[in-house]
């Protein structure tokens, strides 16, 4: 029996999922290609229907093998800030122990192989910073704040399909969250205020 007519197990499909998730998050695929696809890999029942849905796209850039995919990261700080940027790999779940500094976790370029990340956040004397990207959601209700606040600035296009759910959690005592997409560089900024003659 050739392998593409094999029976695919609820991991296969799951593993595609991921792909083409990452995938749409680089922009390689649109939100309607997207749905259309998830929706396909979701009720696919072999090796070559999972197939056919990424042999289009390169081995996603910057994917984490499994063995590289951490379940929890923790970190502890006091006295210094603390900043996750550039290709990093989210984990399932990230633990924050901070006092006296500053945490910023700048999803911008982030390899998002999970749905979902679970923050639990114990910050005294600085602010949380989540940098976001479309189709990045992120939830703080779960979130005491003590002398501060929750800042969100440009929220969710709900148009967008959801890449990666952020749920956080914990007390942030002395600072506030804040929720914002990344700052524009100088050149977006100078073609902005001087247009390209034609």
């Amino acid at each position: 029996m050739a392998e593409e007519r094999l029976r695919a197990s609820h991991a296969d499909r799951d593993r595609v999922v991921d792909l083409l998730r990452v995938a749409a998050g680089d922009g390689r695929l649109t939100s309607d290609e997207l749905d259309a696809r998830l929706e396909r890999a979701l009720s696919a029942r072999t090796y070559g229907e999972l197939a056919v849905l990424t042999e289009d796209l390169p081995a996603v850039p910057g994917a984490a093998p499994a063995a590289d995919l951490k379940k929890v990261l923790r970190i502890e700080r006091a006295g210094s800030n603390v900043r996750r940027d550039g290709s990093w790999v989210v984990p399932e779940q990230i633990e924050l122990r901070v006092t006296a500094g500053n945490v910023v976790l700048d999803f911008t370029q982030a390899v998002i192989a999970l749905p979902s990340l679970q923050v639990q956040a114990l910050v005294r004397g600085g602010n949380l910073t989540l940098i976001t990207r479309p189709g990045i959601v992120v939830n703080t209700d779960e979130v005491a704040i003590i002398g501060g606040r929750v800042i969100e600035r440009q929220p969710p296009d709900p148009s967008v399909p959801v890449l990666l759910s952020v749920n956080a959690s914990g007390r942030v005592v002395g600072g506030n969250v804040r929720i914002r997409p990344p700052k524009p560089t100088r050149r977006t900024l100078w073609r902005r205020a001087r247009p390209e003659l034609s």
